[in-house]
C-alpha cells in the first residue's frame, strides 16, 4: 500500500525540478513541492491514507484523530472510515483555523471530549509549525496529544520542532522516498 501511496503522490501531488522553482507559504523557494490534497481526496488516494494512517496508530489507546483544518481533514476522516470498517473505531475531528465567535466557542469540532486521548494528523510537514499550532490548541480544549502523525514529512526539521511538543511523531512517507520514486519514475521534469 505505501508503494502505491508513494506513486499516486508522484502522479498527483508531487512537483520537482533540480533548481529552486516553487515558492512556499513561507516566501521561501523550494525545488519541489507538495500538496496532497489531489491524493488524498481521490477515492484510492482516500483508501490507501485511511489504511496505512490505521495502520499507525492502531493499538495505541486514542479517542480521536484530526488536525487544523484544512489539510488534515481528509485524512482524519479516512483514518476514522477505515478504523470503522476494522472494529476499533476512531473518532475523526477539526481543528479550526479562527475561532468562531459564535455559539459554544471552541477550536475542535467533532465528537471528543475533554480529556480524550488524540492523535494530530497533518498532510505536510515542513517546518512543523502548523503542527505545533494544532497541538497547541487541541490541549487548550482539553484534549491529550499522545502522537503526531504526516502523511509527507519534507524532512526540514519539521519533525525535531513537533518532538519538542509531543515525542512520538511519524511520517508515512518522506521527501526522500518521492524524489526516488520520482526519478525512478520519470514523472515529468527533473
Amino acid at each position: 500500500m505505501k508503494q502505491e501511496l508513494i506513486r499516486m503522490l508522484c502522479e498527483k501531488s508531487f512537483k520537482y525540478s533540480k533548481t529552486p522553482t516553487f515558492k512556499l507559504a513561507s516566501g521561501k523557494m523550494s525545488s519541489f513541492y507538495v500538496n496532497c490534497k489531489p491524493t488524498v481526496l481521490s477515492p484510492r488516494g482516500m483508501s490507501l491514507t485511511g489504511h496505512l494512517v490505521f495502520d499507525e496508530i492502531k493499538g495505541i489507546d486514542i479517542d480521536g484523530v484530526g488536525g487544523l483544518t484544512f489539510g488534515a481533514d481528509p485524512i482524519a476522516v479516512a483514518t476514522a472510515f477505515v478504523s470503522g470498517i476494522k472494529k476499533e473505531p476512531i473518532n475523526a475531528f477539526s481543528i479550526r483555523k479562527d475561532q468562531k465567535d459564535h455559539g459554544i466557542i471552541k477550536w475542535v469540532e467533532g465528537d471528543i471530549k475533554k480529556n480524550g486521548r488524540v492523535v494530530i494528523v497533518e498532510d505536510v510537514v515542513t517546518t512543523g509549525g502548523s503542527t505545533i499550532k494544532a497541538i497547541e490548541r487541541a490541549r487548550e480544549e482539553g484534549l491529550d496529544v499522545i502522537k503526531v502523525v504526516t502523511l509527507v514529512d519534507r524532512q526540514e526539521g519539521g519533525a525535531e520542532n513537533i518532538i519538542k511538543h509531543v515525542k512520538d511523531f511519524s511520517a508515512i512517507v518522506t521527501r526522500d522516498e518521492l524524489i526516488e520514486e520520482w526519478e525512478k519514475g520519470k514523472y515529468g521534469e527533473s
